[in-house]
């Protein structure tokens, strides 16, 4: 019996600001093939957050019990909070024949590419000044944070090279386009892609 194809896990990054969250809202609804995992934090939930929708918000004591267990196939700390990806979101993934699609900070796309077989990381990056001003626009951390952010993205600006692919998000949809067209080629070549 042949045995079925090995789903990559795509895991998209960069700083904060640049876009990821957005690139990823435009391709998923193309590509029937992905599922996106979602991450569990410690940071406070934010207006019109729904706890399993767009974080699994954990206590700093259950996140680190579940670390201490075993339960997380990555996770970091960024900016005072922890975020992580739980195994059970991967397997929960593959087990509906979907390739999951994490969105890391890049210490955390790191781990699942030295970790994970079939890892695919894409970096998104955007220029510095222009992340400032998304991250001043979004208004949804306080001056020190957005600062801490700021300092943090210059640093993970440096390593973009570390990463599978980079797309530059200075136009959203030749960025997405760009990322759409890297994901179907990446399944296409693991041969797990629905004929279209």
């Amino acid at each position: 019996m042949a045995q079925e194809p090995a789903l990559p896990v795509f895991v998209v990054t960069g700083p904060s600001g640049a876009g990821k969250g957005t690139l990823i809202a435009l391709v998923l609804p193309e590509i029937p093939e992905l599922a996106p995992s979602v991450s569990a934090t410690t940071r406070p939930q934010r207006p019109a957050e729904e706890d399993g929708v767009q974080y699994h918000f954990l206590t700093r004591e259950r996140f680190d019990a579940a670390v201490d267990d075993g339960h997380f196939l990555e996770w970091v700390d960024y900016v005072g909070n922890r975020y992580g990806t739980l195994n059970s979101e991967i397997d929960r993934l593959r087990a509906q024949g979907k390739a999951p699609l994490l969105e890391l900070e890049t210490e955390g796309a790191l781990r699942v590419k030295d970790t994970v077989d079939h890892a695919v990381t894409i970096f998104v990056t955007a220029p510095v000044d222009e992340l400032e001003r998304r991250l001043q626009a979004r208004a949804t951390e306080s001056t020190g944070e957005i600062g801490d952010r700021i300092d943090t993205a210059r640093r993970q600006l440096e390593q973009q090279a570390d990463f599978d692919h980079v797309v530059a998000n200075d136009d959203r949809l030749a960025a997405a386009s760009l990322l759409k067209g890297i994901i179907l080629r990446e399944l296409a070549a693991a041969g797990t892609m629905a004929r279209r």
